[in-house]
């Protein structure tokens, strides 16, 4: 499973660099594309930067119907990204998230990646794809609610999400959903 998620992320993050080579977040000194995943980043991490991309794993399930010795595997994300626009007056945030939005959906063509081995270097070519379906978008709630236990209610929060809960700002929020699917590397017998 980690092979479909590292594939997704990367595939994510290399889109972004390619689409808009500005967009980038600072991360233990490294500056990289803006595409993180939350559970990547250290517990002590800083409060969520805007205008970045959150990648969140949610639930794991089989997908039934499928027929073979490897099993057609889904994983839920969440996508969460924040603004407080370009000047000091924020009069633009909405403009930005509209932007960021039109990033989001233009990193997730095609909806397919080739799944890869990035535990070795070079990566390897795993043989198969991860592949998603199209980003259901909804609103933030205006003061930083869109981590963690809203994004996926189920699930214990990181100290990313608490950080970001404790803001009452004039942030303005989005998240994403989708499901990735991809064929787990253990084979059923």
């Amino acid at each position: 499973m980690q092979f479909a998620k590292d594939s997704f992320f990367l595939e994510l993050q290399q889109r972004l660099a390619s689409l808009n080579q500005a967009r980038t977040v600072t991360v233990n000194g490294t500056t990289v594309p803006a595409v993180l995943v939350v559970e990547n980043l250290p517990p002590s991490s800083a409060e969520p930067q805007p205008n970045t991309f959150y990648i969140e794993w949610g639930a794991a399930d089989v997908v039934g119907g499928h027929s073979g010795n490897s099993p057609l595997m889904s994983v839920d994300v969440v996508i969460s990204y924040y603004s407080f626009g370009s000047v000091p007056s924020m009069v633009d945030r909405g403009r930005l998230l509209a932007q960021l939005d039109d990033e989001l959906l233009n990193i997730c063509q095609p909806p397919n990646a080739g799944k890869r081995d990035y535990t070795q270097s070079p990566s390897v070519d795993l043989g198969t794809n991860v592949f998603w379906n199209q980003p259901s978008f909804t609103e933030g709630k205006g003061a930083g609610l869109y981590w963690g236990k809203t994004s996926f209610p189920e699930r214990m929060k990181s100290g990313v999400t608490d950080a970001a809960e404790s803001y009452q700002d004039a942030r303005v929020e989005r998240k994403a959903r989708l499901t990735i699917y991809f064929f787990s590397e253990v084979t059923l017998s």
